[in-house]
């Protein structure tokens, strides 16, 4: 059996510590566990979530903030590059 550090003792949060730390409501929180986009552990009836699960779950949401802030920039781009730089008209 190993025994470990104190500070492993925070290594899994509940679903109460992880609707704190993202300032939502512990039902959101379950959802997320129940469908798979959040992993967890259950054990027993309570889920456990890893801190680095959460953190990984986390960068992965503002990844997918940063490509989807990139597709739009490209879509205007893309659009006055196509427009010739002006306003596209129903006359032209």
């Amino acid at each position: 059996m190993t025994f470990h550090s104190a500070g492993d003792a925070a290594r899994f949060l509940t679903t109460a510590d992880c609707a704190e730390i993202l300032n939502v409501e512990v039902a959101d929180v379950t959802a997320l566990l129940e469908t798979g986009e959040l992993p967890a552990i259950k054990v027993g009836a309570q889920w456990r979530i890893e801190r680095e699960v959460l953190e990984s779950y986390i960068a992965s949401l503002y990844e997918d903030q940063r490509r989807r802030a990139l597709w739009e920039q490209s879509d205007f781009a893309s659009l006055a590059e196509f427009s010739g730089g002006s306003p596209l008209s129903s006359g032209d």
